[in-house]
């Protein structure tokens, strides 16, 4: 059972206890509201604009409001106090001789910051010119036992409003989400931001014509991606299964089921490290489309993320880190080859097992590890030198085979696919191939895969006995992509941890 610690608890439990003996429901089922806050300031401006000459002669508006005070000032038998719901702030405006001396008596007593409130009267402005509600019913709807952190305001010169107080441990406004969201705008508008951000993309993939569609989250054979799954297991079938790393083989089966174009939004889950850009759950959107190639995705990814920028943000040049950055197309193309000469001097091309590309690199200054495959040491060099460097958005062309298991060979290159990913402001946020539906090529892929990686590998993609019935049955060519939308998010919001954007990341246990 739950009890007050501190002495500002003890202090507002002891007004719940008061105001249960006097028969008063600090928590009744029932609510009356007639109007939001927004809502309410909206009507009343229509009756009464700011510049009339005088409000007196305003038509009466009567509202009913409800929301969390989140200021309050008592003077004599007067009482102010502003409240706050989802859409935005309002004040109230009690006098004793409209409430009442219990009702006053009440909000003297038992009433706090934090608590849930409503009230009922007309619409004014004060003599300040503040749109208030002149109440005349007041009633608790939720006493609030733990008051939350204290957040101070000052505006500064160019008019912003800075936010500082007791509340500023970053890993406890992630571990108390609840309260970071009821104290701070900004953290609520970073999360209205990743709304718009999803409906934006869905409504620009529709238009395309795309289908949204849902696959399994439990898998019985993880793939469509290099990670190491989560397992679980199922009692009453007494099967292990993961959690999906990645949609793509249960997409494509759906090409293969005479759909032209799909794509689903949802979340992956990989058992790997944490850091500024990675969560173990995440959300991810993939699209896969017959009849195309990876060009025809880069046309499509350039034009969306547009898109999304406009309705997002109202225009498609954002700022990132400091950063200028303009997403409108056409965006910069350069192989992979191409970037890693020109940053590091290595071509990969001329090391192509990974004894010699590792002493390579060590020679650049470039660390790896000499138990890496090849393909690793190619992605460090990507990571490690390349990808840093790419603010403006660009396409990163043509990848090694090794690794790429599900991309279409280039033509009359033995070395490289038809796969790219892009990066904006410094980050990988997406992933494509021209897809490979020749199913006998993708068996091989999977053979080689298991001889190039150990058992124990996070990396290793198993072999999946279904995906190629699959495509037996006959897959369209087709191109395919992968975004992580907690990244995009970061961006259009200009945040610099994936944290930032997760209502609900994941931390370690407290120490």
């Amino acid at each position: 059972m739950w009890e007050p610690t501190n002495t500002p608890e003890q202090d507002r439990f002891r007004k719940l206890q008061e105001l249960r003996a006097q028969g008063i429901d600090a928590y009744p089922t029932q609510v009356e509201r007639t109007h939001t806050t927004a809502a309410a300031r909206q009507a009343y401006e229509v009756i009464s604009p700011a510049d009339a000459e005088s409000h007196d002669d305003a038509p009466p508006l009567n509202v009913t409001v409800c929301g969390r005070i989140v200021r309050q000032n008592l003077k004599g038998k007067v009482y102010f106090a502003h409240i706050e719901d989802g859409a935005g702030r309002l004040q109230l405006f009690v006098r004793i001789d409209n409430v009442g001396e219990d009702t006053y008596e009440l909000i003297k007593q038992q009433i706090d910051l934090g608590d849930f409130v409503q009230a009922s009267g007309s619409m004014m402005r004060t003599r300040t010119g503040e749109i208030s509600v002149l109440v005349d019913e007041f009633v608790l709807l939720s006493k609030a036992l733990s008051p939350l952190p204290v957040i101070k305001e000052r505006e500064l010169e160019d008019g912003t409003i800075e936010r500082y107080g007791e509340f500023s441990d970053v890993e406890e406004r992630y571990r108390q989400r609840y309260a970071d969201l009821a104290v701070n705008p900004d953290t609520r508008e970073v999360f209205r931001k990743r709304a718009r951000t999803l409906s934006a993309m869905r409504q620009f993939l529709d238009g395309e014509g795309f289908l949204e569609v849902e696959t399994p989250i439990l898998q019985p054979i993880y793939g469509g991606a290099a990670a190491r799954p989560f397992v679980t297991h199922h009692n009453q079938l007494h099967q292990d299964l993961f959690l999906r790393i990645s949609f793509e083989l249960y997409l494509k089966r759906l090409l293969v089921g005479m759909y032209d174009a799909v794509y689903e939004i949802g979340r992956d889950f990989r058992n790997e490290g944490v850091s500024f850009k990675h969560n173990p759950e995440f959300t991810q959107m993939e699209f896969y489309k017959a009849y195309i190639d990876y060009h025809g995705v880069m046309d499509l990814t350039e034009r969306m993320i547009a898109f999304i920028a406009e309705q997002v943000t109202g225009s498609t040049r954002i700022t990132f880190a400091g950063h200028e950055i303009e997403l409108a197309p056409p965006w910069k193309r350069i192989t992979l080859r191409a970037a890693i000469r020109e940053k590091t001097g290595i071509d990969y091309v001329d090391h192509r097992d990974a004894p010699s590309l590792h002493a390579a690199m060590q020679a650049a200054g470039i660390n790896a590890s000499p138990k890496d495959t090849w393909g690793k040491l190619v992605d460090t060099l990507l990571g490690d030198a390349v990808e840093p460097d790419l603010i403006q958005p660009t396409f990163m062309l043509d990848y090694p085979r090794d690794i790429s298991p599900l991309a279409k060979m280039i033509p009359g290159d033995e070395m490289h696919v038809e796969r790219f990913e892009f990066f904006i402001g410094g980050m990988e946020m997406g992933n494509a191939f021209t897809e490979l539906n020749d199913p006998t090529d993708q068996e091989q892929r999977f053979l080689e895969m298991g001889r190039l990686y150990a058992d124990e590998d996070e990396e290793a993609m198993p072999m999946d006995e279904d995906y190629l019935r699959a495509m037996r049955y006959g897959m369209p060519p087709c191109g395919g992509f992968g975004i992580g939308v907690d990244r995009l998010v970061m961006l259009l919001a200009d945040k610099s941890t994936i944290r930032e954007v997760l209502l609900f990341p994941h931390l370690r246990e407290r120490q």
